[in-house]
Formats: structure tokens, C-alpha cells, sequence
């Protein structure tokens, strides 16, 4: 099941999700300050996929504070205009189960709720497996940040989904056409704001 993040005590959850973006990202994982920081940072939500596989009798509220059992993440951020996927992540131990499209869904509906216009996110563009996910929910690409994925240097596609209904007779400007997208780098190591969760693309499934 999914849940919201601030369900968890930020301390506990921040040392869990340590441990599931070692599994998932090795060298260029968040470190357990890094993922508290951005926790805790404004205008962020975050999700977390708990096993709900718990004893009978346990609530909700129960099974979301056991960390052993938290099986992926994603968040993003919201600008007041748009919301700019910052990562999404499953547990090499529980991947091809739709988890990671499981909270991609949930993200776009509660950024609509926020009233945001689009969600954007970069992803490598040799990683097909989170390029066909992305495809399924509408995404569509519309730039390219060359050399974004260091230290390999691999470019990154900059996709969009538009979240709004758009206004009849309306057609974004030529202007509008790259936008900069938001750019939390943590500060070890520095990387892009959106992750695909994978250098290959292992693990993004729909």
C-alpha cells in the first residue's frame, strides 16, 4: 500500500530509505542526511510503497512506521506552477510488480490536487524501460540536457505531462518550449533533481 511520508517518524524513515537508495542507486545513492533534508525541505511530497503483507489487526497507521516492509519511494516538487519529479525508487527485491507506476499515479493525482499545470522529469535517454513507463502516463518529450548524467555523461530527455485543463484556442509559446526545470542537487554526490531509479533502466516497471 501507499502512503504518505509524513505518516512516518522523519528520522526512521530517513534511515530505511537510506538503505533502499543504497540498494537501488550504489555510489550515487542519497545519504540518510541528504533524504532527512529533503524531507523535510518546503513544497515537497513524498510518497513511500509499504508490503502489506502485516500481521492481521495491524492499522495502517502500524504498518507504515515499520521500515522493514517499505518497498520503494517517489516524490516531487512543487513550484506553485509546476511539479518537477525528484525521484522514484523500488527495492531491487520487489521489482516487475507495477510499483513503480503504482506511484507514479499517485504523484500526478495529488499534483493536480495541489493545482499544479504539468509534472516534468529529466531521465537518461538510454534508459527504455523508464522511457516506456513515462510514455504510458501521456509524457511527452519535448527537450534534451546534453552530458546531464555525470560522471558518465550521459544526455537526459526532458519530458512533460500536462496536468491542466488546457484554455480553448491556447498554444504554449515558442518560449515555452524548454523550460528550466527545478534542480535539487544534493550535495553528495551532485546529480540532476529527477531520477530514474537505474543506470539501465533495471527496475522502472509500469
Amino acid at each position: 500500500m501507499i502512503v504518505a511520508a509524513e505518516d512516518f517518524d522523519r528520522q526512521t524513515l530517513s534511515h530505511a530509505l537510506a538503505g533502499l537508495e543504497s540498494r537501488c542507486f550504489g555510489s550515487d545513492a542519497w545519504t540518510c542526511t541528504t533524504i532527512l533534508e529533503e524531507l523535510a525541505a518546503p513544497a515537497r511530497t513524498y510518497i513511500v510503497d509499504v508490503d502489506d503483507a502485516v500481521p492481521a489487526g495491524t492499522s495502517e497507521a502500524e504498518a507504515s512506521d515499520r521500515p522493514e516492509k517499505i518497498r520503494g519511494y517517489a516524490g516531487f516538487w512543487f513550484d506553485g506552477d509546476d511539479a518537477e519529479l525528484m525521484t522514484i525508487a523500488v527495492d531491487p527485491r520487489s521489482r516487475r510488480q507495477g510499483l513503480a507506476g503504482s506511484m507514479l499515479r499517485q504523484l500526478i493525482d495529488r499534483a493536480r490536487v495541489l493545482g499544479a499545470r504539468r509534472m516534468l522529469l529529466e531521465v537518461r535517454v538510454d534508459n527504455v524501460p523508464a522511457l516506456a513507463l513515462y510514455h504510458g502516463f501521456g509524457f511527452t518529450r519535448f527537450g534534451l540536457r546534453r552530458r546531464y548524467y555525470q560522471p558518465e555523461g550521459v544526455d537526459a530527455y526532458v519530458m512533460a505531462l500536462g496536468l491542466a485543463p488546457r484554455t480553448a484556442g491556447f498554444s504554449p509559446s515558442q518560449g515555452d518550449s524548454t523550460p528550466e526545470v527545478p534542480r535539487r542537487m544534493s550535495s553528495d554526490p551532485p546529480r540532476g533533481g529527477g531520477r530514474d531509479e537505474g543506470n539501465d533502466g533495471s527496475g522502472i516497471e509500469g
